[in-house]
């Protein structure tokens, strides 16, 4: 039941925190910001120095944390997913679709959110058991698409990322997102060192999410 725990600490949360970083310490006090506000899933993306050594940090760091869900993001290839999955990633996300990738997370039992931009991908995703699919770049499809993928996919579970804001957080969901994705907009003030208003951010967006849902 792992998997399914993971995904539903995923989706649960509302927003993801796509968390990048120059260094390594600017990424792990980023995702520490997020989760002190009250956004507790954080994708870790690969393009941060030492991304599997600060998954690992995160993970033995809030082990006793339910709501808390670490993940890694911008994964490629299926090596990095095993690395991310070693390290004690909970969930895997790509910025597109990946058949080994898909059967490595499948193997070990771990959610794979791999980016879609057309029916195609879609359906290609699903087939290969991705129970949740990244709709991305989201500023580029628009809102539109969500509920236009439901058409022939009513099944799907789609998570937005890019374009995400506090202003239309309500919007997307509107249209049938799952579970949203949130970059800059959410953590652009840890560039400058300014943790303090990631975390401020971070409690914008848990209200947010928290009157959306009732």
């Amino acid at each position: 039941m792992q998997k399914f725990d993971y995904l539903n600490r995923v989706v649960d949360a509302g927003v993801v925190s796509v968390v990048r970083g120059a260094t390594k310490e600017e990424a792990y006090k980023t995702a520490e910001a997020c989760i002190a506000g009250g956004v507790k899933a954080i994708e870790l993306t690969f393009t941060a120095p030492h991304a599997d050594q600060i998954i690992g940090e995160l993970t033995e760091k809030y082990v006793d944390d339910s709501e808390v869900v670490i993940g890694a993001g911008t994964v490629l290839d299926p090596a990095t997913a095993r690395i991310a999955i070693i390290a004690g990633a909970q969930f895997i996300v790509s910025p597109a679709f990946s058949a080994d990738v898909a059967k490595l997370c499948n193997l070990y039992s771990i959610p794979y959110v791999p980016g879609c931009m057309t029916p195609n991908d879609v359906q290609d995703a699903l087939s290969y058991g991705a129970d949740v699919i990244k709709v991305f770049p989201g500023s580029v499809v628009g809102q539109g698409m969500v509920s236009a993928l439901h058409g022939p996919f009513p099944q799907a579970n789609l998570m937005i990322t890019g374009g995400v804001n506090l202003e239309n957080m309500k919007d997307w969901f509107a249209k049938g997102a799952a579970v949203l994705g949130a970059g800059s907009n959410l953590t652009g003030a840890a560039s400058k060192g300014d943790f303090a208003t990631v975390t401020e951010n971070a409690k914008k967006y848990r209200a947010e999410i928290n009157r959306i849902k009732g």
